[in-house]
């Protein structure tokens, strides 16, 4: 495991689980699913079966360095890369390699977005072991999702025909394809050849340097090609000058559209990327009238089909609801109907501009 470095990537800022998640503390730093943790203290318990403590790196937004180190305490602060600025995946991911690259040359990295839920942990890193097996041949390894439903809110993943139902394995990709419209994700879903992209990579150091080198020779510029940058008092400076010159790139978009070594090992664990209210009702256990309810002073009369998440010093007394998402933060309530939460992001728009 000396090798295995897991990279998190934690610098988002959640707004679809608004009210709850805001800029100054997002998603992954809630406790969701009222478990007493917060997504990302799950996602670094799950990736210490993968790699040591010391070898663990926390990729995030300046403003949450301090929310790291205080729900992270095993980390010690120089496990923390800090953005100055959002600039998508690719430029994080560069940064990261570069980084742990100039530690170690033979290390092999975990790339996984901190809000991703996963329960089945011990499948989980079954997965990462076959996948951190085909990394060492210099090839690029993602994990693919099995697609359940029409969605088309993720990239997807396209195997050959004949390589579909292998698991525990890796199989070549043939194309990565861009988040398609609903009559296409059909299409998608019933050839049963695609897999949903989930995030996770996993690929040796080397190999990003050289794909970066290859596809985004500015993004290696700024990053990589000088790794003497790393590991003393002035990185934080010249890590702040790449951020403001580099491209506003996702990582599919400079690397993995673009690669010809690549290969998904299909899931065998449950997944979700909890992008939105909708998404976690999945994962929470129902009451008798299948609502989903996190807190203990919530009281429901002639209400079903509900997620309600109502802090655990505040009495709830809700009535007549069917089929709607009830949070209440600190200083915000929210009632909207499940129907209607792809709105929500346009909601919060209206909502900051009429305060302005």
């Amino acid at each position: 495991m000396n090798n295995n470095y897991s990279i998190i990537m934690a610098g988002g800022i959640g707004s679809r689980f608004w009210p709850m998640s805001i800029p100054e503390k997002p998603k992954q730093f809630l406790d969701v699913l009222g478990i007493g943790k917060s997504l990302i203290q799950m996602t670094y318990e799950r990736l210490l079966n993968i790699s040591p403590k010391e070898n663990i790196y926390v990729v995030t937004n300046a403003l949450y360095k301090n929310l790291v180190l205080e729900q992270l305490p095993n980390l010690k602060p120089s496990q923390i890369l800090t953005e100055p600025e959002r600039k998508n995946t690719a430029p994080c991911i560069a940064y990261a390699a570069g980084k742990i690259h100039s530690i170690n040359k033979n290390a092999t990295l975990i790339i996984s977005p901190a809000d991703h839920l996963i329960l089945q942990e011990d499948n989980f890193k079954s997965s990462i072991e076959i996948s951190i097996d085909g990394a060492s041949n210099d090839k690029i390894i993602t994990i693919g999702i099995k697609p359940t439903r029409p969605d088309t809110g993720y990239g997807y993943i396209e195997v050959e025909e004949n390589n579909k139902t292998k698991n525990n394995k890796t199989i070549p990709v043939k194309q990565f394809r861009e988040k398609p419209d609903l009559k296409t994700a059909n299409d998608f879903l019933n050839s049963g050849n695609f897999f949903w992209n989930s995030g996770i990579f996993i690929w040796k150091s080397s190999t990003v340097l050289n794909a970066l080198e290859k596809f985004q020779p500015s993004l290696f510029k700024l990053f990589c090609e000088d790794l003497s940058i790393y590991n003393n008092v002035n990185e934080q400076n010249v890590i702040n000058s790449a951020f403001a010159s580099c491209d506003d790139i996702s990582i599919d978009f400079a690397i993995m559209e673009h690669a010809k070594n690549i290969d998904v090992v299909p899931a065998s664990f449950d997944w979700s990327d909890l992008g939105t209210w909708g998404s976690l009702d999945l994962h929470l256990n129902k009451d008798e009238n299948n609502n989903a309810v996190i807190g203990n002073k919530i009281n429901t009369f002639n209400t079903k089909n509900c997620i309600i998440n109502i802090p655990n010093d505040r009495t709830a007394l809700i009535d007549g609801l069917d089929g709607y998402i009830i949070i209440q933060s600190e200083d915000k309530l929210m009632i909207l109907e499940k129907e209607n939460e792809q709105e929500l992001k346009k909601y919060i728009s209206t909502i900051n501009t009429s305060k302005n």
